[in-house]
Parts: C-alpha cells; structure tokens; sequence
C-alpha cells in the first residue's frame, strides 16, 4: 500500500550543500509528487533554505531517502505520514 507523506528539509550552508541534495532529490525523484523551496532572494542571498515535498512512499523507498539526507553535513528534516 502507498504512504503518503510531507517532508520539511532544512538545509544550512545551502551554497556548499546544494550540489549534493540535488542529486539525492532527483535519486528520489519518482517518490517526489509535489517540491516547494524557500529562500531568501534579492539583495541577500540566504545560506539557510526550507524545501518542503510531498512524496509517495509505494516500496519502502522513503527509509532509504532518509538515509541519504543524513549523510549530508547541515540538513535536518522532518517526515510526517499523512
């Protein structure tokens, strides 16, 4: 049976982090159903960011999901089951 879930993922040092969370983001890309990022833009350019997902969680993939985020330096994240 598929879970559904959201996630929030904090990222600090964005600017060093980002290459890094992309590739596990598109790894997990077919769990992803909705993606919102949020930073600060314009005149300042934020190293902190908030990306908040929707996923679909069908085999077990989401453990594996969360595996990889913990192995990247400044991310935090919270999943809830909905």
């Amino acid at each position: 049976m598929k879970k559904e879930m959201i996630m929030a993922i904090r990222c600090g040092k964005r600017r060093e982090n980002a290459d890094e969370l992309q590739r596990v983001l598109t790894k997990f890309g077919c769990n992803i159903k909705m993606r919102l990022g949020l930073h600060e833009a314009g005149d300042v350019c934020s190293d902190e960011g908030l990306i908040l997902l929707h996923l679909i969680d069908s085999e077990g993939d989401i453990a594996h999901f969360e595996a990889a985020l913990e192995k990247i330096d400044g991310i935090r994240f919270n999943t809830m089951e909905i």
